[in-house]
């Protein structure tokens, strides 16, 4: 079936399509929970493994290539097969992984497990979003939910460094990977009881092609951003990677063109909206995965903070984050997304402005603003990249749409770490060679993380003021078929 047709109308359904919202927001919960409590237990994994900073990025970053690769091969699959039984199948293999991941003897076969992570995860984020947009209807309800179920991110980027600080301290680090099972197990038997099955109205076709091309290009490419720091830039093997990501693409787009039903609409991208979108996503995730890794590595190693203070210090941000993405969803439902886009690249700018010039002694109230501006930045920016990525999409490919959203901000990610970690080490490196002190030379480091972060929260600022535009909503509501009008209602200055 299309829809949900097993929930009915009225305040029952009503309450039937609220627990809905929950349990897709837990599973993004999890997802990101599991990202931020790992890159406070970092610094001691490193200690235990005896991991380099390399070693690090791929412990993230393994993940995140699983869940890059494969998220438009599970959103397709969804709407095709039920996005229920895949949900399902996500929260069993990413509970398992879990599971399993607190029992790796060493970095190599703690990256492997993690990838087995990444199978489960790619199942969740674009199915649970489009299970959402397939749940309410009503555009400003829709917008509300999706408001909700993106903000879910910045509550787990609360959570998630001080639960990980408290485990990291009185267990160790292997305990970060425990919290995912029993919220896994919870929410598989919630969804069997609550979540209806829904699948695109009519089948569309295998394009076997098309699947195959976008794993090798979004493999390839994530595979090559974050091996790129550690083999180097200019490496063969990191060039031949660029070079099949490149290939896999013209063919792609090559082949999509002439499918009778392709994996994804190339017409999808003449929306402006939804092309922002997933620029936007990308630059953004780009600080978050960064920010989140290179902050961590600053507030461990050069002002000596435990796990548990570390995450505790990063509360300014985090409970910002977690506060800014429901008043960023309200806004984008009631206004539409240009006001809280534009907000939120100008707060990331102003925020990494302020560490332009970190050091061991700079002041913390200094870093406490920052934080503020930076989580003000991130809480904004989910809410309305979600909803304008899927609201003006047809509900038949809700799957893929959700999961061209999901990936670019998988990839944003992956490059965060890996450039701003190569920015780190390559830093730290030249400082240590010019006689600093590790302290002062890791902090030096991070300087040119975040001048690049600045420039993709300007970026975003920018890309958000073009895609919110009359112009920009009619492209949208041309691709979806439906009359001239933004996804939610946008005052006068917005036009």
């Amino acid at each position: 079936m299309a829809r949900d047709t097993a929930i009915p109308e009225g305040p029952a359904g009503r309450r039937r399509r609220l627990v809905v919202l929950l349990i897709c927001s837990s599973s993004l919960f999890i997802t990101y929970l599991d990202s931020t409590i790992l890159n406070v237990a970092l610094p001691t994994l490193q200690q235990d493994l005896h991991a380099s900073i390399a070693g690090l990025q791929w412990v993230t970053d393994a993940y995140l290539l699983v869940v890059a690769s494969l998220l438009m091969l599970t959103g397709s699959t969804a709407d095709r097969l039920g996005r229920k039984r895949l949900f399902l199948l996500g929260l069993t293999v990413l509970s398992l992984g879990s599971l399993l991941c607190s029992l790796a003897p060493n970095t190599g076969s703690l990256v492997a497990l993690r990838m087995l992570q990444g199978l489960g995860g790619s199942m969740l984020t674009p199915i649970s979003l489009s299970i959402v947009r397939n749940t309410f209807h009503d555009h400003k309800e829709r917008a509300q939910a999706l408001g909700i179920w993106s903000g879910i991110f910045g509550v787990a980027a609360a959570c998630g460094p001080v639960v990980g600080g408290i485990l990291v301290s009185s267990v160790g680090w292997r305990s970060i990977f425990w919290v995912n099972v029993p919220i896994g197990a919870a929410m598989i038997a919630a969804t069997l009881r609550y979540v209806p099955e829904s699948r695109a109205p009519r089948p569309r076709r295998v394009d076997a092609p098309g699947q195959l091309l976008m794993i090798a290009f979004l493999g390839s490419l994530t595979y090559a951003v974050i091996q790129g720091p550690v083999s180097g830039w200019a490496a063969p093997q990191i060039l031949a990677l660029f070079a099949v990501a490149a290939v896999s693409l013209a063919a792609f787009v090559a082949v999509e063109r002439r499918h009778p039903e392709p994996l994804l609409e190339l017409r999808f991208f003449r929306s402006r909206p939804f092309t922002g979108a997933s620029v936007i996503a990308v630059l953004a995730f780009v600080v978050l995965g960064g920010f989140l890794f290179v902050i961590t590595l600053y507030l461990q190693q050069v002002r000596g903070y435990s796990p548990l203070r570390a995450g505790l210090s990063l509360l300014p941000a985090t409970i910002v984050m977690a506060a800014a993405a429901p008043v960023a969803g309200h806004l984008t439902g009631r206004r539409g997304p240009r006001i809280p886009l534009v907000a939120s690249g100008l707060c990331i700018a102003a925020g990494m402005a302020v560490l332009l010039d970190l050091g061991p002694g700079t002041p913390f109230l200094q870093v406490t603003i920052a934080l503020v501006l930076v989580g003000a930045g991130l809480g904004l920016v989910n809410p309305p990249i979600t909803n304008t990525g899927v609201s003006g999409m047809p509900p038949a490919q809700a799957g893929v749409a959700s999961a061209v959203i999901s990936a670019t901000r998988q990839f944003g990610s992956v490059l965060g770490v890996a450039v701003m970690g190569d920015l780190v080490t390559t830093g730290v490196s030249s400082g240590l060679a010019r006689g600093q002190t590790h302290a002062v030379a890791l902090s030096g480091a991070t300087h040119g993380a975040w001048a690049l972060a600045l420039g993709c929260g300007a970026v975003v600022a920018v890309t958000g003021y073009l895609t919110t535009t009359a112009r920009a909503q009619a492209s949208a509501a041309a691709i979806a078929g439906a009359p001239a009008a933004p996804p939610a209602p946008a005052p006068a200055e917005q036009r």
